[in-house]
This record gives C-alpha cells, sequence and structure tokens, in this order.
C-alpha cells in the first residue's frame, strides 16, 4: 500500500517527523492527497484548498509542492475534512472528503471523527488499524472547479513602518500595525538583544 511515492510505513514516518504525532486525521489526510492527485492530469500545475486547519494542511504539504508558505496551499475553514486539488489556472479539479456515509463500517473511525468519545476513551491502536484497513474506502470524490480568487492569499500591499513599534506593517491595516492596534497575542514583551 502507497500514498502518493511512499509506502504506507514511510508516509507514517514523515506524519510523526513533520507532525509531532501520528495524528489520525494526518493518515486519512494522506488518503486523501494521494487519491485527489490519482484524478489530476499528469504534468499540470496546481494549487489545493484545505476545508479545516486542523492536520488535512500537513498531509497537503508533506506530500505534495503546496505551502502555506509558498501560497500554493489555501485554508478555508468550513469545519469539513476535505482537500481540493486545482489546475491553477482553469479552477478544474477534484475535491476528496471523508464520507460521514461510509463509516458505518469503521466504528473506531466514526467515533473519532464524530467525537463520539473522548480521546482517552478511543482505542488508539484499533483507530490507527481501521484507518489503515479502510483507506480509500472512507473517501469521497466530486469534479469541482474553484473560483480561485476566492480562495487564493491577498497580496500585502505597501507596506509602511509603524509609528508605535517600528517594525514594518501592511498600510492596509490603517495608521498602525495590528499589534499596536491592540490586536496583539502578547501580555508581556521584553527585549533581549538589547540586554
Amino acid at each position: 500500500m502507497n500514498i502518493c511515492t511512499y509506502s504506507y510505513e514511510e508516509y507514517t514516518h514523515l506524519v510523526k517527523s513533520f507532525h509531532g504525532t501520528l495524528a489520525p486525521g494526518l493518515l486519512i489526510g494522506g488518503f486523501i492527497v494521494d487519491l485527489a492527485m490519482k484524478h489530476l492530469p499528469e504534468g499540470k500545475f496546481f494549487d489545493a484548498v484545505c476545508e479545516t486547519p486542523v492536520c488535512l494542511p500537513d498531509a497537503v504539504q508533506i506530500l505534495t509542492p503546496c505551502t502555506i508558505g509558498n501560497g500554493w496551499l489555501s485554508i478555508v475553514n468550513f469545519g469539513r475534512f476535505a482537500v481540493t486539488l486545482y489546475e491553477k489556472y482553469s479552477g478544474e479539479g477534484v475535491r476528496v472528503y471523508l464520507d460521514t456515509k461510509k463509516l458505518e463500517n469503521w466504528p473506531e473511525v466514526r467515533d473519532w471523527y464524530l467525537k463520539k468519545k473522548k480521546k482517552n476513551e478511543q482505542d488508539a491502536d484499533l483507530l490507527l488499524t481501521q484507518i489503515k484497513e479502510a483507506g480509500y474506502n472512507l473517501l469521497g470524490v466530486q469534479k469541482v472547479r474553484i473560483d480561485a480568487e476566492k480562495v487564493r492569499r491577498k497580496k500585502m500591499g505597501p507596506v509602511g513602518v509603524c509609528p508605535s513599534c517600528n517594525e514594518a506593517y501592511p498600510l492596509k491595516d490603517g495608521d498602525k500595525c495590528r499589534n499596536c492596534q491592540g490586536e496583539t497575542p502578547y501580555s508581556n514583551v521584553e527585549s533581549v538583544q538589547d540586554k
């Protein structure tokens, strides 16, 4: 059994090293990305859309050249476990998703995905075994056309220097950076270099 160019075992090692743990969503994500790629014409440039920020973007980044950093991977948080790979110029593509109608034959996967059991109540070994056994049988496939402008990352635009913190920021954010406007996640900032 292969996931793209990797054996299943090689893919699980990649998952552990990239994601930090053998996450069930990332294992299923491998099957999703592999199946989507099998439905794309060879030799075409493609972009990706993930419909969740959880686990699935990592599968795309491990198995394709599409990353958040290069802008070829967009995350549209619909809370659905699906990936679309599409030809970047025509928008023609394929959407692969975890199909809830197919989960009845895989009760541990169903209970994990639909959160019917708390994590400490799950049988992790059985869950991973069922994911491997089920593979593509958990998935649905749809042909789609993407309106790339709705998902593509917007350009930063002109940049200025914030009068409060002296760091560069996109001028479209206002007269100072969003951090200095109060959107900061930091409660305490202390410079280390100046000491």
